[in-house]
C-alpha cells in the first residue's frame, strides 16, 4: 500500500470567513483516500510541519492589500528553516478579501517562489465587499456557492497528491 500523502493547511482568520474556507477545503480534501489532512493555526505552524507535509494550502484574510500578520509571521518563522528543503512541493492558496485580495495572493506566490514551490490552482480569492470598519470587522458567512469551490479546491489538491499528479 502506498503511504499516504499529507497536505498541511495553514490558515489565520479574525472574522470567520478564511476559517470557512479553510474547512470547506479541508472536507473536501478528506473525501480521497490515501490524504492526510493537517489543518493549523498560522501561530501553531512551523518549518516542522512544513518539512513533514507533501503539499500546503495557505488561507489569508486580506489585511489592508496583504496577508494578514499572523500568516506573515508563519511564513517569517518558518521561511529559513524549509529553505532548500522543500523545492518543488505543490502549494495552493486562499484569500478571505474585502476588497481584491491580488496583492495578498501575489505575497503568498513570490514567498512561494522562494521556496520553489509549485502552484497547482490560481489564487482562490472570495470577495466579502466588506469595506467599513463594522463591516470589515464583522463576522462573516460566506456563501455556499464560495465554500463549494473552496471544498473543489481542497478535493482536487487531495486527488493529485495521492495519484502522484504533483
Amino acid at each position: 500500500m502506498p503511504a499516504r500523502k499529507t497536505l498541511l493547511i495553514v490558515y489565520h482568520s479574525l472574522t470567520g470567513g478564511t476559517l470557512q474556507m479553510a474547512q470547506a477545503a479541508r472536507a473536501g480534501a478528506e473525501q480521497e483516500d490515501g490524504i492526510a489532512v493537517h489543518m493549523l493555526r498560522a501561530p501553531e505552524a512551523g518549518p516542522t510541519e512544513m518539512l513533514a507535509a507533501d503539499g500546503y494550502l495557505f488561507a489569508t484574510p486580506e489585511n489592508l492589500a496583504a496577508v494578514s500578520g499572523l500568516m506573515k509571521d508563519f511564513f517569517d518563522r518558518s521561511y529559513y528553516g524549509a529553505l532548500d528543503r522543500i523545492q518543488g512541493r505543490p502549494y495552493a492558496s486562499l484569500i478571505c478579501a474585502g476588497s481584491d485580495g491580488h496583492n495578498a495572493a501575489r505575497q503568498i506566490e513570490r514567498i512561494a517562489t522562494g521556496w520553489r514551490l509549485k502552484p497547482v490552482a490560481e489564487p482562490l480569492i472570495i470577495c466579502t465587499h466588506a469595506q467599513t470598519p463594522e463591516a470589515i470587522l464583522a463576522p462573516k458567512h460566506i456563501s455556499t456557492a464560495d465554500l463549494q469551490l473552496c471544498q473543489e479546491l481542497g478535493q482536487a489538491f487531495a486527488t493529485g497528491l495521492v495519484l502522484g499528479v504533483f
